[in-house]
């Protein structure tokens, strides 16, 4: 997606522009997966922010909703728990706090509107001082906020973690957990993120789309848009080496043999498959080093799969949570294994937001869904947790956990294709299959993603690993800020 955005708003500023694409198909996470014939989203699937796609393409008179439906959803997400219990949160804060009183008590309520209120207040303090600018170091973001706005800097909570302070408004264990669920959105654990990650609750207040044809249709619509600008798509090349010349890019090479002169480059892999030189160049040039395996975010398995049309009480979007949530990301980031007592996320693709089954799946009998459980960023360090039999054993804990919540699915009933770990680092170098770069861990780990520039002049960067973060949206702005310095720079040359 951040390549797609840096080549959208280059071309419509006049640069000639080729997209390199290893795979056959854009989108890289966006992927779609084949089962049975059927094609599924195998990889994001909420979509929000949708003024970052409005900011790319209003300047040149397109829109996202011009070229592919978009449904609002007024279910954000289902939630069930073990003890038979479940809650539907709304885009409406007022629903979901009357949803919320029926579901717990009025004090919980009332707690929910005050995260509400407080969620929208970091949101608006960081949106254009952060999300939307190039990286700041903490002296920067000071000065964007403005040193004497005090109030406003003590609201980002940098210093708590996010489950600590959903403590402040939930005195119910179950809302804590939905709602540090949220730090998962960046890869991390609610127990070690800084507090300013509530700041996702007003992302989706403010809107959650169901594109016609999942993420995957988001960004061949994308493609679509470039093309007519006059980008140019190489689709199942990759590049072998950058080619630098007085520290400065002047080409690059395909693996095929074939050498492409360029001025500039905009990478958008993770930052640690470059770090690592695997286009060449060495930690010292770049002026950056590869995310620690310790540093790194959270992998998954997911299952894009194939059931029985309208079997499950299915949202679009639905959660089931475990008993022991503490552990869940004790045995991710600290025993480096996937958990024995998981959360369960489900897309049902082929639903409306309020769980209506589409008539083409009715009438095919099966539909299309995507189930995720949180794994460690290890695929490329300990292959021994995604052998067939430990596979099989979290297979099995995720079933558990389903039947657990009232979500009865037999394995018979599931025709599907596993990606593990393993699977993301193959497609994603560098990774170990960490889906979202380094976690967000610590006060300081939001200044530690890289911004778009490099020391190698002409070379940037995009994409979900570095500034502003991961997500489907952030990856967009992040295409926008790289062009923004090529742009900038190439002035100042000429």
């Amino acid at each position: 997606m951040a390549g797609l955005s840096a080549a959208i708003k280059l071309a419509s500023q006049g640069f000639s522009v080729i997209v390199v694409e290893k795979e056959q198909s854009v989108g890289g996470k966006a992927r779609k997966v084949t089962v049975d014939g059927i094609a599924v989203d195998g990889g994001p699937t909420v979509l929000t922010m949708k003024w970052a796609f409005d900011q790319l393409l209003s300047p040149i008179g397109e829109s996202l909703e011009g070229r592919i439906r978009l449904r609002e959803a007024d279910v954000l997400a289902r939630h069930y728990w073990k003890d038979g219990s479940s809650l539907d949160l709304f885009a409406d804060v007022e629903k979901s706090a009357d949803a919320i009183r029926d579901f717990s008590n009025s004090r919980n309520a009332m707690g929910y509107r005050r995260f509400c209120d407080d969620s929208r207040a970091v949101y608006a303090t960081l949106k254009d001082t952060y999300i939307n600018a190039q990286r700041p170091n903490p002296v920067d973001l000071i000065s964007r906020i403005g040193a004497l706005n005090v109030r406003q800097m003590l609201q980002l909570k940098p210093l708590d973690s996010l489950w600590r302070t959903l403590g402040h408004y939930f005195s119910d264990p179950r809302l804590r957990q939905l709602f540090g669920r949220y730090a998962t959105y960046c890869g991390s654990s609610p127990f070690k993120c800084p507090a300013t990650l509530m700041l996702v609750a007003h992302v989706e207040q403010d809107g959650v789309w169901i594109p016609e044809g999942g993420m995957h249709g988001v960004a061949c619509a994308l493609r679509e848009i470039a093309e007519e600008l006059g980008v140019r798509f190489l689709t199942g090349q990759s590049v072998s080496t950058l080619d630098v010349s007085n520290g400065t890019v002047c080409g690059v090479h395909l693996d095929g043999g074939d050498r492409i002169t360029c001025e500039s480059a905009v990478f958008n892999g993770d930052v640690s498959a470059i770090a690592d030189g695997k286009l060449g160049l060495s930690e010292r040039e770049i002026g950056f080093t590869a995310t620690a395996p310790g540093k790194r975010s959270l992998s998954a398995l997911v299952w894009s799969a194939l059931i029985p049309a309208n079997e499950l009480p299915l949202a679009h979007h639905s959660v089931c949570f475990g008993d022991e949530y503490r552990n869940e990301f004790d045995a991710v980031f600290s025993g480096g294994a996937v958990p024995t007592d998981p959360t369960v996320y489900l897309c049902a693709q082929d639903r409306d937001c309020d769980g209506v089954v589409h008539l083409d799946a009715r009438a095919r009998g099966t539909e299309r869904v995507l189930i995720l459980v949180n794994a460690p960023a290890s695929g490329d360090l300990d292959t021994d947790h995604f052998t067939n039999t430990e596979m099989e054993r979290c297979q099995s804990a995720m079933f558990q956990q389903l039947n657990q919540c009232g979500l009865t699915l037999r394995p018979e009933q599931i025709t599907a294709r596993l990606a593990t770990p393993v699977t993301f680092n193959r497609l994603f170098p560098g990774t170990g299959g960490a889906l979202y770069g380094r976690a967000n861990h610590g006060p300081m780990a939001s200044f530690q993603r890289q911004g778009a520039r490099t020391k190698v002049r002409g070379l940037y960067l995009a994409g979900g690993s570095v500034h502003p973060g991961p997500g489907v949206p952030m990856a967009v702005i992040s295409g926008q800020l790289a062009a923004d310095c090529l742009v900038q720079d190439h002035a100042l040359t000429r």
